[in-house]
């Protein structure tokens, strides 16, 4: 199902499979970032375990299901996402995007995502990520 389409106007979320999708997907990113993209796994709070911390988990699937237009979690709680803003004590360049996207692609393979939704929600996230980045390099 195409996500973009006007005759059909389901959400990326709706696309995916809904928030059980969402929560898998953003367990599996997380798990390949600890395991694959460590630098970029340590910018974040950690666990007992050195993973990073269900908190920050919990608090990014809320993000994801809004931003995927799924119920609005993220923002009911804690307000505007502000996301330049948030991220702007971490440097994000260009290897920084590129590990994220890395660890996100890979979650998408774990929970199945492809066709037009996949398509669209790597642009997506590509679109995001670069948005993202406050330095060169």
């Amino acid at each position: 199902m195409d996500p973009t389409s006007l005759e059909n106007p389901t959400s990326p979320y709706d696309s995916l499979g809904g928030q059980d999708v969402v929560c898998r997907l953003v367990t599996a990113f997380y798990s390949h970032m600890a395991d694959d993209e460590v630098p970029l796994a340590r910018l974040h709070r950690l666990d007992e375990r050195g993973r990073i911390d269900a908190d920050t988990q919990a608090r990014f699937a809320d993000f994801l299901i809004e931003w995927l237009g799924g119920p609005r979690l993220y923002s009911r709680v804690h307000g505007h996402p502000r996301l330049r803003m948030r991220h702007a004590h971490v440097v994000v360049d260009e290897s920084m995007r590129d590990a994220w996207l890395r660890a996100m692609r890979s979650a998408l393979d774990d929970v199945g995502a492809s066709g037009h939704v996949r398509s669209f929600v790597d642009q997506r996230l590509s679109d995001l990520a670069n948005f993202l980045r406050n330095t060169s390099g």
